[in-house]
């Protein structure tokens, strides 16, 4: 939008906010925006006999595994990344995983474009009500 006069007898707020919301709604359409979503780094620490089935756990919700150590023996501390919206239902997996033998940290790590067809979910979701309103 580059101009907008305001006159006493003709001019009503609706007009002027209409006319923004069509304005930033094409700005929006134009510039093709990407969806950033926060991405953990997660420490998990559990029965080393459970490992692979966390590793699995983890890479399932689109987790990377960066590595693992052995801090006593019998026990393993595995490092990974993974986006924050996949490990909602990681605190009861891992409890069911290991029988409440396994702990874990979440901390944030930052933030990375979704994946294109999570992406392509979630424009669709919005669109009818951004469309629904003109």
């Amino acid at each position: 939008m580059y101009d907008g006069k305001h006159h006493a007898v003709d001019s009503k707020e609706v007009a002027f906010v209409s006319a923004g919301r069509k304005a930033f709604l094409d700005a929006l359409a134009k510039a093709r925006p990407l969806v950033l979503e926060p991405i953990v780094n997660v420490e998990i620490t559990a029965p080393e006999a459970k490992m692979g089935d966390i590793t699995g756990e983890l890479s399932g919700h689109r987790g990377h595994i960066k590595g693992s150590d052995s801090p006593r023996p019998g026990t393993v501390q595995i490092s990974a990344q993974a986006p924050l919206a996949e490990m909602e239902h990681f605190p009861a997996r891992l409890k069911s995983l290991t029988a409440g033998h396994g702990s874990y940290r979440l901390e944030f790590s930052h933030y990375e474009p979704a994946p294109p067809h999570l992406q392509q979910k979630l424009v669709a979701a919005h669109r009818p009500a951004a469309d629904g309103e003109d």
